[in-house]
């Protein structure tokens, strides 16, 4: 089986941090390594110390630029695939495995999700709400409402190759960004099981905001500028997801977590005089 590379930017958050590694660890596909890019100033050499078998190699990252230090872990990657996942994201046991297989054939997979709300309590994340995230990839609805979660998402190194690295550019948007370029030169699966945990908190606050910055904002019309999608809607993500043609594109998928908290060893006191 082909070594996986697992790229994980991270910026102070070593718990949620240590859940990622946590899920990683569980994994029933143990041909992996991890690269986690470090955008904060705190030592966090001590995740090597908890999760050895993870050949866990750190980046530090001075500039506090996620797209960037995803594009600085993908260049230091030895594997011919590449996993991204974000630092409070995780996956169950079996997603890695099967993601694998399913890349036999094309360039770039991904998953659902269960998006989940949570508390913090004792240095554990305690989820209180999960909502699933699972729609079809048709490439017209996605150049309108991208439904891709990079968290958890395979792909062969070597596409970038043909479409260059993650554009810093465009920041917030890289990974639909992503998505559009891969999908004009490769191939594209989405599998229909919900084995991303994304996380996402005050889920309830949440879903009536509706801010944007102005420098998000002009960062979004160079997106769509650059892939000519004309006017899109800019809306808080949950909006996003009443809007009827996203309604629309809502499938079946198989919900795999047991909404449990993933308890990492971190919090189970391995190393309590870390923090």
């Amino acid at each position: 089986m082909p070594l996986v590379s697992v790229i994980i930017p991270t910026y102070h958050r070593p718990i949620y941090l240590c859940e990622a590694l946590e899920s990683i660890h569980r994994q029933t596909c143990k041909d992996l390594e991890v690269v986690i890019i470090n955008n904060g100033d705190e030592d966090i050499d001590y995740v090597v110390e908890l999760y050895p078998e993870l050949g866990i190699t750190i980046l530090p990252f001075e500039e506090n630029h996620p797209v960037k230090a995803r594009n600085r872990g993908v260049q230091v990657a030895k594997g011919e695939y590449i996993m991204l996942l974000d630092d409070d994201d995780m996956i169950t046991p079996c997603h890695l495995e099967r993601m694998v297989g399913e890349l036999e054939d094309v360039d770039l997979v991904y998953t659902d999700a269960e998006i989940f709300d949570y508390v913090t309590e004792d240095k554990s994340r305690i989820p209180t709400q999960r909502l699933l995230f699972a729609y079809d990839n048709d490439l017209a609805g996605m150049r309108t409402f991208s439904t891709y979660l990079s968290s958890g998402s395979l792909y062969r190194k070597d596409i970038h190759q043909k479409i260059g690295y993650f554009d810093a550019e465009v920041y917030n948007y890289w990974d639909w960004d992503f998505f559009l370029r891969v999908s004009e030169v490769g191939l594209v699966r989405r599998v229909p099981v919900a084995s991303v945990l994304y996380a996402f908190s005050n889920m309830g606050d949440n879903l009536s905001k509706n801010v944007a910055s102005k420098e998000r904002k002009a960062r979004f019309r160079h997106f769509c500028t650059k892939h000519h999608l004309g006017p899109l809607p800019s809306r808080n993500f949950l909006m996003l997801l009443e809007e009827p043609e996203l309604v629309s594109r809502k499938a079946e998928s198989l919900r795999v977590w047991d909404g449990e908290a993933v308890v990492s060893r971190l919090e189970q006191g391995v190393c309590d005089s870390i923090i």
